[in-house]
């Protein structure tokens, strides 16, 4: 009874003492470190399991589009849908002011993006590395996710599933130097890009695409002068290398486009005073690469210079944006064919003091890197059954956005 006593004495003084209260806990668990204590054998976190964040990350089927400005935005296919024929079609990407879609990608989360620039540099993302964001919003700055430098603007956008030796990467810069590389030797890129051609101090890269060995190339200049060679004419190079001569220019010349055989039936040409015409791809003879090439546009003081070049069929569209800030959709069926050596006809009646700036095709169709197709619905109906992801039925023309998504875009 003494005993119990003088315990609960003891432990009346502890509770009663934070200080001894705090001695007592320090060595009850000195006492506990030293009987069980030992490095811990389990580990935390992935590091112990053949696994990535990337891993955790679903294989769906996505839509990127980038803006002549400079904004990109990833979307799910599920913001489309396909309707019959003649529909009014659905709202689109929320752009500012002179600013429109130039680039449409069909592809896949966890496909490379490689963004190629006037610098000559190749940078590169997944997929999912691009922020989604819903149909009608404007999108993230690429400068927020690339590491560019001053006045480094974005060239061209090509998406890649696998690296494959068979397919090559095609560049053409304004003083007509061509090269072609595996697209392999690109396999590698840093963060902070990557040298994808070595150019001279006046010169930049102005067109990359993917071609096989089957391919047609045509180059356009300013002064209206157009070259057609063989792909295969240009041999293969290293990365860093500068390419071989594509087109002997004139004085004063420089190339302001490149186009593909199977990009279009005819190509157009635009001159910087708004005039414009279409003339078929027969009309141009193929010629060994390095050639003066052959005369594909009448300059006049009424044209001015040719400001760019696309290859079209009849159910294409184009834009064409000014100096003002003008915008204008045109349709090719509209546009007459002409021959090589003309001038065409009036495509935009231009503001006093403004110009052509720049011509793009209108991107309702959709491209996964190797075909291009008219519609939503045909680019799905070529994924693979294991791969496709659901789509909306058939409904209003018109998809209207819940209220949270569009309070939030606003």
């Amino acid at each position: 009874h003494k005993e119990l006593l003088k315990k609960i004495a003891e432990l009346k003084a502890i509770l009663a003492d934070r200080k001894l209260l705090l001695g007592v806990i320090k060595e009850e668990i000195s006492i506990i470190s030293e009987k069980y204590g030992d490095d811990r054998k389990s580990v935390i976190g992935f590091d112990a399991y053949d696994i990535s964040m990337e891993d955790l990350i679903p294989k769906d089927n996505t839509i990127i589009a980038m803006t002549s400005l400079g904004y990109i935005k990833r979307m799910t296919i599920d913001n489309f849908k396909s309707q019959n024929r003649g529909g009014k079609g659905i709202k689109g990407m929320q752009t500012i002011e002179e600013d429109y879609i130039e680039d449409l990608l069909m592809t896949t989360t966890h496909h490379y993006i490689m963004f190629f620039t006037n610098f000559g540099r190749v940078y590169r993302l997944k997929a999912y590395e691009i922020p989604e964001a819903s149909r009608t919003a404007r999108g993230t700055a690429i400068i927020n996710l690339l590491q560019l430098n001053p006045g480094e603007k974005i060239s061209a956008i090509i998406p890649i599933k696998d690296y494959e030796n068979n397919k090559n990467l095609f560049m053409a810069t304004k003083k007509g130097i061509v090269k072609k590389t595996h697209i392999i030797e690109y396999s590698n890129v840093r963060k902070n890009g990557l040298a994808a051609i070595n150019l001279r101090e006046d010169d930049e890269l102005i067109e990359v695409k993917i071609t096989d060995k089957d391919t047609d190339i045509f180059l356009v200049t300013k002064q209206g002068v157009c070259i057609r060679f063989k792909e295969t004419d240009v041999r293969s190079t290293g990365r860093m290398s500068m390419g071989v001569i594509g087109m002997n220019l004139n004085d004063g010349d420089e190339v302001v486009g490149m186009q593909l055989d199977h990009q279009g039936d005819s190509l157009l040409i635009v001159s910087e005073n708004g005039m414009g015409k279409r003339t078929y791809l027969e009309e141009f003879s193929v010629q060994k690469r390095g050639g003066k090439g052959v005369k594909c546009y009448k300059i006049t003081d009424k044209t001015g210079y040719v400001v760019g070049v696309k290859g079209v069929n009849n159910d294409h569209e184009i834009m064409m944006i000014t100096t003002s800030g003008t915008i204008i959709q045109l349709r090719m069926e509209d546009i007459s064919t002409f021959g090589r050596v003309t001038s065409g006809v009036k495509m935009i009646n231009l503001d006093e003091g403004s110009k052509v700036a720049k011509i793009a095709k209108v991107r309702e169709k959709v491209s996964d890197g190797d075909h291009e197709f008219d519609n939503f619905e045909d680019a799905l109906e070529n994924i693979p059954e294991n791969e496709k992801n659901p789509v909306i039925p058939d409904g209003e023309e018109e998809v209207t956005l819940p209220k949270e998504e569009k309070e939030e875009n606003e």
